[in-house]
């Protein structure tokens, strides 16, 4: 199983992107309504209290989510340069038929299918959405349960990757490992295509990377980012634009006992399911909202 709950993307029209998600990736929304107040402050973000909302779930039924909520055009924001959660990788049975979709949608395809550079049983594509969001929508060309990817379930299934964007990638491991005890790839430097982009550098650039993983399932990449990235931009008071929140499960609260950045309180809905929630905060300002996981 992934711990892997939620990716949180913020957007200038909640019904808009509730459409389109429903029509171009086949999610359905499972709870919609305002963000309450005190759920905000959980994240230091009042300011984004009372704002409409929609978490939508993906057509395999996976417990595996997106929300939406509605925020304010940051305009200084651009995607791949800033950071933060950066993108949300989606799984999908076949890429080829996703991005003949793709082409079809408002969806700008960024990235077209390709093997990744040393996994070649990996084949994502990378599309950048009306609200800025970078979605990768990739196929596992494995069907291994060794290999921690999973197996999708219908042609576009659920996040199973997000893609954390950081200022020094070694603090960042050392705080994931510390903090989660995930087990941790060595880094591995690769050529990058989308970051090499974003910052004018030559496509065949090398970046590095690593991947976390629970019980042998992928569900965390940390890249480091070049020299000009910035801290995201952001209104005051409200959360970042592009990818805001990453929510996973986790077994083991005592642990995080003294990590807290807001402590857990019980929580209902599809996503919380009545449990514990609380907010961490990593080095770089990226919120993990952690839901207590039985066992």
């Amino acid at each position: 199983m992934t711990l892997l709950k939620c990716a949180t993307l913020m957007v200038r029209d909640v019904a808009e992107s509730a459409e389109r998600y429903a029509r171009w990736l086949d999610y359905a929304v499972v709870e919609q309504g305002e963000v309450p107040g005190e759920l905000a402050a959980s994240w230091n973000a009042p300011a984004s209290a009372g704002r409409p909302y929609v978490v939508m779930q993906p057509a395999s039924g996976a417990e595996v989510f997106l929300r939406f909520i509605e925020a304010d055009v940051v305009e200084a924001y651009e995607p791949v340069r800033t950071y933060g959660w950066a993108a949300t990788e989606i799984c999908v049975q076949d890429v080829e038929a996703v991005n003949a979709r793709m082409e079809q949608s408002e969806f700008e395809i960024i990235g077209p299918p390709k093997p990744l550079d040393g996994f070649p049983t990996v084949k994502p594509m990378q599309v950048r959405g009306p609200d800025k969001e970078i979605v990768y929508l990739t196929e596992i060309r494995v069907d291994d349960p060794a290999s921690g990817l999973p197996s999708p379930q219908s042609l576009i299934d659920r996040p199973f990757i997000m893609v954390l964007a950081c200022a020094d990638l070694p603090a960042n491991i050392a705080w994931v490992r510390d903090v989660f005890g995930f087990e941790m790839i060595d880094p591995v430097a690769i050529a990058y295509t989308m970051i090499s982009k974003a910052f004018g550098l030559p496509e065949d650039s090398k970046h590095e990377l690593v991947t976390a993983k629970w019980k042998g399932e992928v569900f965390i990449e940390l890249d480091q980012y070049p020299a000009g990235a910035t801290p995201r931009p952001a209104h005051e008071g409200a959360l970042p634009p592009g990818v805001s929140i990453t929510t996973i499960t986790y077994p083991d609260f005592d642990r995080l006992e003294a990590r807290w950045t807001s402590p857990p309180v019980v929580r209902g809905g599809p996503m919380y399911g009545g449990r514990r929630v609380g907010v961490l905060t990593s080095p770089d300002g990226a919120l993990f909202e952690v839901v207590e996981l039985d066992g």
